[in-house]
């Protein structure tokens, strides 16, 4: 069963990090202005020597914009959550220093781990169940583990020290919102649904394109990739998500089983270089900005031939999907933001003669911040009614009136863990990318090129007007 314990006090580790102040802080500051956190005690950590001026400075200016939209509840709620904050310098990987502030905060407490992967597991292999105060709540961001293997062990560590239901593994690109408009186009829709499978589908795509560049981030990135960054991380489970059998409710248990039965069937096959491809940025210009080599970039290691555009492959194994191939991609520094479901059907099996213009199937597009909705169909005239022309139906689709950050919080605090991923979901992205990891480690596919500002390389599956 889910928890249903409201979190009293939320300890960030990193709070003195980039991901805190840019992105955490933010987030809670805009659910705090809604009325979604009453009570909450907020405790900064981290390895800076910060004073509580420092921290109370940060807080304040990551605070600023809710505030200044806020009614005058919010605006109270705010300056309270401000006036208790607290800060504490310590070392989470030294043995009691973690378990010492966790006694002295207010149960339950939830512990946001805002940190590098290695240092955030050291933090948990440190700590003991007897440390943790009753109904503790463990928050990891992503990537969870380095391999499948490692996701295993962590997950190991993780199950001694508390229950699954409150465990938390982040996925701030699953947003609330954009879950349930996926869910509801699914399977509120009598018409849609008959339709939704091998006989009538002839392909999906599911596409993040960046139009940012590297981004003072080449610490991070240039270990992972667009494979690991983006597609292990985020769109397995968006795929998932179009993917996945009605499940009876909307409930963690039976969605998050739902995720799992479609991950469990999915897999990357070979011949790698037929099922998956891979870039890299060379030097460009995205609007009014020159972007440099991305192997120019500080702190990048041209050895390591990080791609920072990747596609894959991936088959699902069921009745409803055998032979539809789910087409992943995500890249940086293309001249155009894309990021969207594309859904290709199948043309239709006969047209009847005297009828002309069409010259593609039809389409369902799913857009993702801001979450849309374009359907093509094609329809008579204008001018000849002999002629078919394709329209486009557009739809906005229902908004989150909190940040990212502020719906995974939003989960954290109220016990809820629908939004984050299963251990053995976790694993299992790992266990499909694995094979591709490993032979482009190998060289077994060639790390192309393309311009920064460009369209990516122009004959993969997704290039724009493929």
């Amino acid at each position: 069963m889910t928890s249903k314990t409201t979190v009293n006090t939320l300890l960030i580790l990193g709070a003195s990090g980039d991901l805190t102040g840019r992105l955490l802080l933010p987030g809670l500051a805009r659910l705090v202005a809604g009325g979604l956190a009453d009570g909450l005690k907020l405790v900064g950590a981290g390895s800076d020597p910060w004073t509580p001026q420092q921290w109370s400075q940060r807080v304040s200016g990551a605070f600023e914009e809710a505030a200044n939209g806020a009614g005058a509840a919010g605006k109270k709620a705010i300056a309270a959550l401000e006036k208790s904050t607290e800060y504490h310098q310590l070392d989470v990987t030294a043995d009691g220093q973690l378990a010492k502030l966790l006694a002295g905060l207010e149960a339950p407490i939830a512990v946001y781990f805002a940190l590098p992967p290695h240092i955030s597991q050291k933090a948990c292999e440190v700590l003991t169940a007897q440390d943790l105060p009753p109904e503790t709540s463990l928050v990891l961001e992503k990537p969870f583990g380095s391999s499948s293997e490692s996701a295993r062990d962590l997950n190991k560590t993780l199950a001694a020290l508390v229950p699954e239901d409150h465990i938390h593994r982040v996925d701030h690109f699953l947003g609330k919102a954009t879950v349930f408009n996926i869910l509801g186009l699914r399977f509120a829709n009598r018409f849609l649904e008959p339709v939704w499978n091998r006989d009538h589908i002839e392909k999906v795509e599911i596409i993040f394109d960046e139009d940012l560049a590297l981004e003072g981030r080449a610490r991070y990135y240039d270990g992972a990739g667009a494979l690991k960054d983006m597609i292990q991380s985020h769109l397995l489970h968006i795929m998932a998500l179009l993917a996945i059998d009605a499940p009876s409710s909307i409930g963690e248990r039976d969605l998050r089983d739902a995720i799992s039965t479609v991950l469990r069937a999915s897999s990357i096959t070979a011949p790698y270089k037929k099922s998956t491809r891979r870039a890299r940025y060379t030097a460009g210009r995205i609007g009014d900005r020159d972007v440099p080599d991305y192997v120019a970039e500080a702190g990048v290691d041209p050895a390591r031939e990080t791609e920072t555009l990747a596609e894959v492959e991936v088959e699902i194994d069921t009745w409803r999907w055998k032979g539809v191939p789910f087409i992943l991609r995500s890249g940086k520094a293309l001249g155009a933001a894309r990021k969207e479901a594309i859904v290709t059907f199948r043309p239709v099996p006969h047209l009847p003669t005297g009828f002309e213009g069409v010259d593609s199937p039809n389409q369902l597009r799913i857009g993702f911040g801001p979450d849309t909705l374009q359907l093509d169909v094609e329809v008579n005239g204008p001018g000849n009614i002999f002629t078919l022309n394709r329209v486009t139906l557009n739809a906005e689709l229902n908004a989150s009136d909190l940040l990212p950050y502020g719906e995974v919080l939003e989960g954290v605090i109220t016990g809820d863990p629908l939004l984050s991923v299963r251990g053995d979901t976790a694993v299992d992205c790992w266990r499909i990318i694995e094979p591709v990891i490993k032979a482009w480690a190998k060289d077994s596919v060639p790390l192309e090129k393309y311009d920064a500002g460009g369209p990516g390389p122009v004959d993969w599956p997704t290039a724009v007007g493929n």
